[in-house]
């Protein structure tokens, strides 16, 4: 839901920007920007995080696992910028170290083997937050200036550590928790629009990142064990602000 209405934000957004560009006559704002070598500058943004998931086909016979549901939840990010043209200003190599806020939610259902209960289903719902240091190295792909408006796409990958993994955690059994690699590289791909004010530039940006490898530490409890693999999955809409 939340990506849809950024996507629906950010179309409204660029339509804006059209419809005035063609009823006013527009000075093209910040000329010096394309001549600069180099660029700095933050990032604010929100985030969806999930996992993609792959289990055992066999999880009902062998772990009495009815199923496992995937929810994503709201995060939040922040970043500093920057950026090195490639010989056109259309080309940049862009370094984005940010701190991200990231949750998912595994929704378990097993088959109560419990003779005295009248549930058929036991649930239970495993919530894993996540603090990321994030090191996303992209190339970013821009189109000529349309008066004060350009868009532009973006891919590469990112390394990631979790300051909130769980990785060293001695497992508890009797109330076991999920485990998750401190350490992930990540693809990353995404697109974005430009708007150039009078001494800085505004973007918005839409972003999805999908881990490499397989996130999980698998130590046989009844929670990782119907889980064959996880990757990280995040949805990134971002503001930024270069100078």
């Amino acid at each position: 839901m939340l990506n849809k209405i950024i996507i629906s934000f950010l179309l409204f957004l660029i339509g804006v920007e059209f419809s005035s560009a063609q009823r006013l006559p527009l000075t093209q704002n910040y000329r010096k920007f394309d001549r600069k070598a180099i660029h700095f500058g933050f990032m604010l943004g929100v985030n969806t995080s999930d996992f993609s998931t792959q289990y055992h086909p066999n999880m009902l016979e062998k772990y009495g696992m009815y199923s496992i549901t995937n929810r994503s939840q709201p995060g939040f990010q922040l970043g500093l910028i920057s950026s090195l043209k490639l010989g056109t200003p259309l080309i940049r190599l862009r370094f984005l170290p940010t701190l991200s806020f990231q949750e998912r939610i595994l929704d378990y259902k097993f088959y109560n083997t419990d003779p005295t209960s009248e549930d058929e289903f036991e649930t239970y719902e495993e919530r894993i937050g996540s603090t990321n240091l994030d090191f996303p190295l992209l190339l970013k792909f821009r189109t000529l200036r349309y008066n004060n408006f350009a868009a532009y796409i973006v891919a590469g990958a990112q390394y990631t550590i979790d300051m909130q993994s769980k990785e060293e955690t001695s497992q508890k059994f009797s109330d076991p928790f999920i485990k998750l690699n401190r350490d992930d590289l990540q693809g990353q791909i995404g697109a974005g629009v430009d708007f150039f004010l009078p001494y800085f530039k505004f973007g918005m940006e839409l972003k999805m990142s999908h881990g490499f490898g397989n996130a999980l530490i698998q130590d046989d409890t009844r929670l990782s064990k119907p889980i064959d693999k996880l990757y990280n999955r995040v949805w990134w809409f971002s503001l930024t602000f270069e100078g």
